[in-house]
């Protein structure tokens, strides 16, 4: 999508030489992809506790005890 916008040339150029993007478009698409990572990351440790059907710590101690579990060879 080509769009024009005016992004101050300090901040942009920071982010060029941070990226090591050759290219402002590359440094603008990296920047991007990067703030989206973050946000879904952000979103799924959200969730982090919201799972009912984990073990808990005393669990999985026991089956770490147990060895039964191990697949044999």
């Amino acid at each position: 999508m080509k769009t024009t916008i005016d992004i101050p040339e300090k901040e942009l150029q920071e982010a060029i030489r941070f990226s090591g993007a050759k290219t402002k478009k590359d440094a603008i698409v990296q920047a991007v992809r990067e703030f989206n990572s973050r946000h879904r990351l952000a979103a799924l440790s959200d969730m982090l506790g919201t799972f009912e059907d984990f073990m808990s710590q005393e669990e999985l101690k026991e089956m770490r005890k147990d060895r039964s579990w191990e697949k044999k060879k």
